[in-house]
């Protein structure tokens, strides 16, 4: 038995595979980017951005970084390389999450203040256009086949759903109160929605765009307004939804079949985000209060690492390597 013990003890903290080389997170309070080595899970460096920085995401290339930097008002792009800002995208008003199309170049970013989801082109590094959107309009996601785009609107707990071709928002639904973030399926057939306030996960079919299943949480000795659902990421067989569930500080692991709650998992204080590793065996988490990340096994659903990082960590991005666009084109594991 204690054989036993010291071998999972040491696969669980093996070093991953060499495509989960990075993963780059936003300190909100610090204005900075840490990058973490998965193959030391130390903080390699730290670099400074725009200020109070929060959802960031990858080129489908990996040598391009976009950061939003809410109050400068801006979309950064940055050489992860270096962390030199190469320049500044227009990005409209307070921009807290975005989504990067399929194409690699067309970027959807919901404006918390101005109640619009800016559309711009980083190649040209246009406006393509500004749709106008519920009111403090929070998460982004695009659909796998392009097709469609989704806005969560906080303070008017829908989801607005927008036609990529005439980029036009085309229809909308009622969730719970402060919807935080959106998740498409691989498949694109469904898409999973946290809302905060409301303490609960929608799951809506998008053919229809109706909800098909809401999905409550319950966590012994935790109150039930501490549980407040926002990140989700979906695990890499899409069996399993992993949801940041706040100031109750744990993750909920949720079968997508069932959608009943596997596990808690115990992370840092106060867990904005979550981002699954290529390969799957790994996920993270941005813990806001504690200032760090930590470090989720998989098969075990078990935290084995917290990595200290700067203040107020928000989002986290995986960079994509050769050999994990190879697997489907995409930058792998990016938070919003």
């Amino acid at each position: 038995m204690i054989v036993f013990r010291i071998l999972l003890g040491a696969t669980l903290l093996m070093p991953l595979r060499a495509e989960a080389r990075e993963i780059y997170v936003s300190n909100e309070r610090d204005n900075t980017v840490s990058v973490i080595d998965a193959a030391t899970w130390e903080v390699a460096r730290t670099f400074p951005v725009g200020r109070r920085p929060r959802g960031l995401t990858f080129s489908r290339d990996g040598k391009r970084l976009f950061v939003c930097a809410s109050d400068s008002d801006a979309v950064q792009v940055i050489d992860p390389d270096t962390g030199k800002l190469l320049h500044d995208l227009p990005s409209g008003e307070d921009p807290e999450q975005f989504a990067l199309a399929p194409d690699g170049k067309t970027l959807f970013i919901a404006n918390e203040n101005n109640a619009t989801t800016t559309v711009v082109d980083a190649d040209s590094r246009k406006v393509l256009a500004q749709v106008d959107v519920g009111i403090e309009p929070e998460g982004m996601a695009v659909s796998p086949d392009g097709t469609l785009a989704v806005t969560t609107s906080e303070t008017t707990n829908m989801v607005h759903w927008i036609d990529t071709a005439t980029l036009q928002a085309v229809d909308a639904t009622l969730v719970g109160q402060r919807p935080r973030h959106a998740e498409f399926t691989r498949d694109g057939r469904r898409l999973w929605v946290s809302s905060e306030i409301g303490g609960t996960v929608a799951v809506i079919d998008v053919a229809s765009r109706r909800i098909v299943e809401t999905i409550g949480f319950e966590i012994r000795g935790i109150s039930s307004d501490r549980i407040q659902p926002v990140g989700i990421a979906l695990s890499e067989d899409g069996r399993t939804a992993f949801v940041a569930l706040g100031p109750s500080d744990r993750v909920a692991a949720v079968d997508t079949e069932t959608f009943k709650v596997k596990a808690y998992i115990l992370v840092g204080r106060r867990v904005w985000h979550v981002a699954v590793l290529p390969g799957g065996e790994r996920l993270v988490t941005t813990n806001g209060v504690s200032g760090d990340v930590t470090v989720i096994d998989a098969a075990s659903l078990k935290a084995i690492r917290s990595i200290k990082v700067g203040r107020y960590p928000w989002g986290a991005a995986v960079r994509p390597t050769e050999m994990a666009r190879g697997v489907d084109g995409r930058s792998a594991g990016a938070a919003e």
